[in-house]
């Protein structure tokens, strides 16, 4: 599976929309996910899991690169 993570890229800061990235990670749960991005110092808002047609449509987007973690 497919996930999107929308975080910031310092835990410190508080949450500002426009500062807000994101990154595709495959796993097989969110908590996988999680696990995998533990050691880095993210403040993680939502982790998604990508439906067959929302994958399709984020992978119209040229900043659509999975993530090998």
């Amino acid at each position: 599976m497919i996930f999107k993570v929308l975080y910031q890229e310092d835990i410190s800061e508080s949450p500002v929309r426009e500062e807000t990235k994101s990154m595709y990670i495959e796993a097989e749960s969110k908590r996988e996910v999680r696990k995998k991005l533990a050691d880095r110092n993210y403040n993680i808002e939502h982790v998604q899991e990508l439906s067959e047609s929302h994958l399709a449509y984020e992978q119209q987007s040229e900043n659509y690169k999975v993530e090998n973690l």
